[in-house]
């Protein structure tokens, strides 16, 4: 009676492993294949910014559909560090944004969006500086599967998430 509940029970968890592993092994592949998507579609907004100098509301709206068609939901946080207009200018004072003796003031996406929709475009100058951070806002099923198992053995979530930053080398006209 007890040799027949153990086959029973070890048959049990080899039909539920066989299951669990495969899925396990191809969602983590569908989510590393996407996340290799958004660092490409990333980095290729971030050097149009760069060489250009300047983002339009159609790079914009292009960048967000590009992440959109992925399948999954992302929060884009956008930074551009505007070069200080007087870089000569000496002054005692040091903050935390000093770099060298040029002064940057950080500009952030409600800010940049806003500007967006009001002219169309944001334009840079060569010295500043983009940064772009996206993450995604929905759970996959390999970040569910992850998520469970990482609880398990007392480790952090796991997320699709990259950034990407740069210096403008042409001001944008």
């Amino acid at each position: 009676m007890s040799d027949t509940l153990i086959t029973i029970i070890a048959i049990f968890l080899a039909a539920i492993l066989m299951m669990v592993f495969p899925l396990m092994t191809m969602s983590d592949k569908v989510d590393t294949t996407t996340e290799t998507d958004v660092e490409k579609i990333t980095s290729e907004f971030i050097n149009e910014i760069k060489t250009t100098g300047k983002l339009t509301s159609d790079k914009y709206s292009v960048f967000l559909e590009d992440l959109t068609d992925t399948g999954n939901t992302y929060d884009v946080t956008l930074e551009f560090k505007i070069l200080d207009e007087n870089p000569g200018k000496k002054t005692l004072q040091t903050a935390k944004d000093k770099i060298g003796e040029n002064y940057y003031t950080s500009v952030f996406t409600t800010q940049i969006e806003d500007i967006l929709k009001e002219q169309g475009v944001y334009k840079l100058h060569e010295g500043d500086i983009i940064s772009v951070t996206v993450k995604n806002t929905n759970v996959t099923l390999a970040e569910k599967m992850k998520n469970f198992f990482y609880s398990i053995v007392g480790n952090d979530a796991y997320k699709i998430t990259t950034t990407e930053s740069g210096l403008v080398t042409a001001t944008g006209k």
